[in-house]
């Protein structure tokens, strides 16, 4: 008959070309994927954006063997490694002008590429006519990725920019394998636009690392590039 209904796994398929799936494509099962794998193709490499810094290869590429040879050291976990670098700068104008604080965190901004953080008094002085809590200067701790990248620009870029460079100190180390480097001005740094700069900045800058000795952390930052002195 004319009005006979047809049945359901015929509806809705006229008109469509034959041998085409619909909808999303299935992913593949899990034993198709081993199967792959055993067959001895290459695996599939996982979709990243992420690059590694480029003092992070080098360290384990060239400076971690160059360190366990020159230690006599069995085990890379104790080598000596960069673990921090923490950039501290004083603002003590904004005692007076608290709007100060925000080029001086501005400018660490740019530097570090991080949000830094604003320090504040941890007591009164009259005499400076410091108030508890008031504050003080900017701070910005770096790990990672952007530690190795900040001291890559350091060593690079940044230190030989200085007037009259002639190396940094060998003995600026605490006795615990931690070197700071004090920096007079911020123009040093290539981020820094000379035309928008009020007033220069110092700041120090600590590297932190996991050596036991003040020798290892040298030699750790000397394999580096660190370009310190000669004596």
């Amino acid at each position: 008959m004319a009005d006979e209904k047809k049945p359901k796994a015929q509806q809705g398929t006229e008109g469509k070309a034959p041998g085409k799936p619909q909808g999303k494509k299935a992913k593949p099962a899990k034993d198709e994927v081993t199967a792959e794998a055993a067959s001895g193709k290459p695996a599939r490499p996982k979709a990243t954006n992420r690059q590694t810094a480029r003092m992070r290869d080098r360290y384990y590429k060239d400076v971690l063997p160059a360190l366990m040879k020159e230690f006599d050291l069995d085990n890379p976990m104790a080598a000596p490694k960069l673990e921090k670098i923490i950039l501290n700068m004083g603002v003590g104008e904004a005692t007076q002008n608290a709007k100060l604080i925000d080029p001086a965190a501005g400018e660490m901004g740019q530097i570090t590429g991080q949000k830094p953080v604003i320090t504040r008094a941890r007591k009164s002085i009259a005499a400076f006519k410091v108030r508890e809590g008031m504050p003080i200067g900017v701070m910005v701790t770096l790990r990672g990725d952007r530690m190795y990248e900040f001291f890559d620009r350091l060593v690079n870029v940044a230190l030989p920019r200085v007037r009259d460079f002639r190396g940094v100190p060998t003995k600026s180390f605490d006795g615990r394998g931690n070197f700071t480097l004090g920096v007079r001005d911020q123009l040093i740094f290539p981020e820094i636009d000379y035309s928008k700069v009020e007033k220069m900045k110092g700041m120090n800058i600590t590297i932190v690392t996991s050596a036991g000795t003040d020798d290892q952390a040298r030699a750790l930052l000397k394999h580096m590039g660190m370009p310190f002195r000669q004596q």
